[in-house]
């Protein structure tokens, strides 16, 4: 069992920055693919991010460029560094986790067993 406590949402405004933590408990291995998704007010679901066992990223087309995602193995952190927020990023951000037997596998596609709880980000204009 995996357990995940998101953290660091907030209201900020428009061309700020703001990074989530993912805290991983658990049986959490290296062969884990970790993501970040997040529901919008209106209640559609989008993948945000993903990050594999050796590092290697997805991201949706809206963040690319903005959002960071990365994670520290040993302490078992994921992060999402956003820059440049927009009020369309306003949502409840949510971190994921699932294992992956093949590298490729990893991507805003999967279907992931564990979820956080989720932490909300208001951006406003």
């Amino acid at each position: 069992q995996v357990t995940l406590v998101e953290s660091g949402g907030g209201s900020v405004q428009a061309g700020d920055s703001l990074r989530l933590s993912c805290a991983a408990s658990g049986y959490v291995r290296t062969s884990y693919c970790m993501g970040w998704f997040r529901k919008t007010p209106d209640g559609e679901r989008e993948g945000v991010a993903t990050i594999g066992r050796d590092g290697d990223t997805t991201y949706a087309t809206s963040v690319k460029g903005r959002f960071t995602i990365s994670k520290d193995s040993a302490n078992n952190i994921l992060y999402l560094q956003m820059a440049d927020l927009k009020p369309e990023d306003t949502a409840m951000y949510f971190c994921a986790a699932q294992r992956i037997t093949v590298p490729d596998q990893c991507d805003l596609q999967l279907s992931f067993k564990f979820w956080g709880q989720g932490t909300q980000v208001d951006v406003s204009s």
